[in-house]
């Protein structure tokens, strides 16, 4: 995994910031320069489809849990289409 893209996870979705909903992770992001969004990007694509990333190890990086890799799954698939297509509401980590 990237260092920046570590460094992203653990910035702005740990156990902190995770559940704030205010909008700004998409702007924020969206201000950089377009090839970290792309390493963003490639980031979130590659820990989706990654079989040895679960949550344990997203809860290392956060110290958030998951019950199991599929409910991360979903949920860092809908961070994905948050912060890349538009969808309107940030998704929350379990509570």
């Amino acid at each position: 995994m990237d260092t920046r893209f570590k460094n992203f996870i653990k910035v702005n979705l740990d156990l902190e910031r995770g559940y704030e909903t205010n909008g700004d992770l998409r702007d924020t992001l969206l201000s950089f320069s377009d090839s970290y969004i792309e390493l963003i990007r490639a980031g979130f694509e590659g820990i989706i489809s990654d079989d040895s990333f679960g949550p344990a190890e997203y809860e290392r990086l956060t110290g958030i849990e998951f019950s199991d890799r599929e409910t991360l799954r979903a949920y860092l698939r809908r961070m994905h289409d948050h912060l890349f297509t538009g969808t309107p509401e940030q998704p929350l980590p379990p509570g």
